[in-house]
């Protein structure tokens, strides 16, 4: 009877360790499962901002132009808010529709973020809008 118990002694070992690596490799996915969640919603939060900031900055050349329709506005050179830099777009054409003028200014906004583009943390959101004066 002896020997019975040795065998069977050593099996249980080898279940103990094969179980504790099984939920090992189950721990570890989940962790990179929560930290790839985690990114993921942290993403979205940076990318509303960055439509927020880029709605910001059309609204403020919209407003521009129509304080002084003559031209596009004149963007200040660093033009950033909440850590996003805004670039603003502006064409301006003028068209005679039945004996009148008709100006038709197209803005555009870009909020951008993070450094380089395709970096991990870059965000980079656009807005556009047409104004006729």
């Amino acid at each position: 009877m002896k020997r019975l118990h040795a065998i069977q002694r050593g099996f249980a070992a080898i279940t103990a360790v094969f179980l504790l690596v099984v939920l090992a490799a189950l721990g570890a996915f989940m962790l990179t499962f929560s930290n790839t969640q985690q990114l993921t919603s942290a993403q979205d939060v940076q990318g509303s901002r960055a439509y927020w900031a880029a709605r910001a900055g059309l609204e403020w050349g919209v407003s521009r132009v129509i304080a002084a329709p003559a031209a596009c506005p004149a963007v200040p050179a660093p033009f950033v808010i909440e850590g996003f830099t805004i670039v603003i777009n502006c064409t301006r054409q003028t068209y005679n529709e039945s004996g009148g003028n008709v100006t038709i200014f197209r803005l555009g906004a870009t909020a951008s973020q993070g450094g380089a583009v395709g970096s991990l943390a870059y965000v980079e959101r656009s807005v556009t809008a047409t104004v006729e004066l």
